[in-house]
């Protein structure tokens, strides 16, 4: 999935989330606030229904001092009458004082010395009140104990009679009833109002908290629950309710901020919830899109390895497929010219040009073996062998040989660390690897050369190879040089390609060093950047097997008598040539240009011959298919196997087909004598 699809799917994930949470949340607030609603309406009735019969109860025993004062029970000035009044007042619910006043206003019964209220303060009017009925009066103050009481008041008498009326004195704060008790929270207030606004009771209607019109639209309400915004700045469920009978509203507020306390501690981990879940999947997919890149990155890391190893592939199979032929050239040169040599007189001037042809065939036949040793073409010893010593071995020729501004270090971890192949090939990578390093350095620096073993638990893909798991030796060569750019990392290892100029020789420095360590089995990881340095790390795999003593001495080379042998090469003229050589050693050479006449001749009666000699690369069969099939009726039969280019493990495809000695084209006429004397000495003469 592409970065910017998941950053869609993780913000669709995230916005999906957080609208679910928000429509929760929601739902759990209005379920907060809807029970708290019906608690507050509850209260609220429990109150009012409470104040109400507290009220009525009053009202009714003024109704029985009323009847008293009409039965003449009660009369002005009687000591009997105030002691009685007193005590009425003590057992009357919420009274704290009676009086019993005239229509003039003036006092005719007191159970105290309290001052009765103003008649004028009384809603309904005391004049206009209605028999049967109380009337309620504006809060005032105790002269006394400054406690702030409020008055309840009846008739006396009939309506027409021209009696006064029977008055309770009740302290303001009886009107709480429960409320203290009951309260929900401290954010929950209570306020008693007569309907003309006047406040009995409670705190929630002063000005700065209510003002007027908002008051105004409260008592005109009937019986209610309603949502308000104060003017302190808070915002409270309000349950207003009535009390007709005395013409007062109850009033009971809770703060929905202390309400939804609970929730928004919800909400607020919610809230966090949300911010740590955008959080992850910030971090997620930072992580997949930074996963991405590196797999993209080593994706595309094994691709340029895969192009560069094909190509590397493909340049070798051209380059041993042109030393194959140029081989069958210059082995032709130089044997017809080693041949005209020996007839050419001593210091005459055709001995010195045929020397010159001869060094110069020899310079041709050392370019060819660098060729084939980067396409991994020529046949070579395989052993088992140090690879410190060579090491060693190539340090001292660089410490023979000093360059000014350069100092070499060495860390060298793996004394014991044994590798299987051709160490003269190991010697050779590792010369020019290091002599590669030094002319990265033409004004001086450091020269690092280190060994160690390396276990590798999963395959990596390097910067010019696949490295599999297995245990490597590692050899690093690092520099202080100019680096290496990207356009030259692409074409680093190809043949005859070098970013340094005509004068820094052939360009197959570095081919040969990639052909050396691919035929070791192992891989070539090259870290460089332009002004930086390069560091080339060589892995090869390590080998267990223990280390080969037995050096092969050189055998006599004995002039041939009369043996026969089976020459067979495609090529006329180097079937010409051998003929001619092995003529001339003693032998008695019985050519063929076909392999197949030839493993015709050999069913027929292969005790005619003392030895085989064929080239590898020929039409129909090869040299190792005309060796295998041989070897069906003909096992001891020595086989000398001559090649230009034989492909990749020649020595162990030959060596498993059956050949007794494998040689390198081109061939000098010692080095031919010398293997064919080898064979013959480990066979009886025929």
């Amino acid at each position: 999935m592409s970065a910017p699809r998941l950053w869609l799917v993780a913000v669709a994930l995230w916005v999906t989330v957080t609208t679910i949470s928000a429509i929760a949340l929601w739902h759990l607030r209005n379920n907060a606030l809807d029970g708290q609603w019906r608690e507050t309406s509850l209260l609220a009735l429990a109150l009012t229904d409470e104040l109400d019969r507290g009220l009525h109860g009053v009202e009714q025993g003024l109704s029985a001092m009323r009847a008293e004062l009409h039965e003449g029970r009660l009369s002005a000035g009687d000591a009997e009458t105030v002691r009685r009044l007193g005590l009425r007042a003590r057992f009357m619910p919420l009274v704290r004082t009676l009086w019993v006043v005239d229509r003039d206003g003036r006092l005719l019964l007191a159970s105290d010395t309290t001052p009765p209220p103003n008649l004028n303060s009384f809603s309904p009017s005391l004049d206009q009140l209605p028999d049967r009925t109380a009337a309620v009066s504006r809060p005032f103050t105790d002269a006394i104990t400054r406690q702030s009481l409020v008055a309840v008041a009846v008739r006396a008498g009939d309506e027409n009679a021209s009696g006064g009326w029977v008055i309770a004195g009740l302290p303001a704060n009886a009107l709480f009833g429960a409320f203290s008790v009951a309260t929900p929270g401290s954010d929950a207030h209570m306020a008693v109002l007569r309907n003309d606004g006047v406040r009995l009771v409670g705190t929630i209607v002063e000005p700065a908290i209510l003002d007027e019109a908002s008051l105004a639209q409260l008592l005109a309400r009937q019986p209610s629950m309603t949502r308000r915004k104060f003017r302190d700045g808070s915002e409270r469920l309000v349950s207003v309710n009535d009390l007709p009978r005395y013409d007062l509203k109850m009033i009971l507020t809770r703060d929905t901020s202390v309400v939804l306390r609970p929730w928004r501690e919800i909400a607020q981990g919610a809230a966090a919830g949300i911010a740590l879940l955008l959080l992850i999947l910030i971090v997620s997919v930072r992580q997949i899109t930074r996963s991405d890149r590196r797999y993209v990155a080593a994706q595309n890391a094994l691709q340029a390895q895969l192009s560069r190893a094909g190509k590397l592939e493909a340049l070798g199979s051209l380059a041993g497929g042109v030393a194959h032929d140029f081989n069958n050239v210059l082995a032709a040169i130089l044997g017809f010219g080693e041949m005209a040599q020996d007839l050419a007189l001593p210091n005459s001037k055709q001995s010195r040009y045929l020397d010159k042809l001869l060094q110069a065939t020899l310079r041709g036949k050392a370019l060819i073996e660098r060729i084939l040793t980067f396409s991994r073409g020529g046949a070579h010893r395989v052993t088992v062998f140090e690879l410190e010593p060579i090491i060693e071995e190539v340090l001292t020729l660089l410490d023979a040989s000093p360059r000014h501004g350069v100092a070499l270090e060495r860390v060298l971890q793996a004394s014991s660390a044994r590798l299987r192949g051709d160490p003269t090939r190991a010697f050779e990578a590792i010369m020019n690897l290091c002599t590669n390093a030094l002319q990265a350095m033409p004004d001086g620096g450091v020269l690092n050369i280190s060994l160690k073993r390396v276990h590798v638990g999963a395959p990596r893909v390097l910067s010019h190879s696949r490295l599999a798991a297995g245990d490597y030796v590692c050899l690093s060569v690092m520099d202080q040089g100019t680096g290496i750019s990207p356009e030259v990392m692409d074409r680093l290892f190809e043949p005859f390609f070098s970013a340094r100029g005509e004068r820094s020789g052939t360009g197959l420095g570095l081919a040969v060093v990639h052909g050396v360590v691919a035929e070791f089995g192992g891989a070539i990881d090259v870290q460089s950047a332009p002004g930086h340095g390069s560091r080339f790390a060589l892995y090869f795999p390590e080998c267990t097997d223990a280390v080969d003593t037995k050096e092969r001495l050189a055998e006599r080379v004995h002039a041939g008598g009369g043996q026969r042998l089976l020459v067979v090469e495609d090529d006329p003229s180097l079937l010409a040539l051998a003929e001619e050589m092995l003529k001339g050693m003693g032998y008695e050479p019985v050519a063929y240009a076909d392999s197949g006449a030839a493993l015709a001749v050999l069913r027929e009666n292969s005790d005619r011959f003392a030895a085989v000699i064929t080239d590898e690369v020929m039409p129909g069969l090869c040299g190792t298919q005309l060796t295998r099939a041989l070897r069906e009726f003909a096992p001891d039969l020595p086989v000398l196997l001559i090649s230009g280019y034989g492909g990749t493990s020649l020595v162990e495809r030959a060596l498993a087909a059956g050949v007794t000695r494998v040689l390198v084209k081109p061939l000098q006429r010692q080095a031919l004598a010398e293997a064919v004397s080898e064979l013959l000495s480990k066979r009886s003469p025929t």
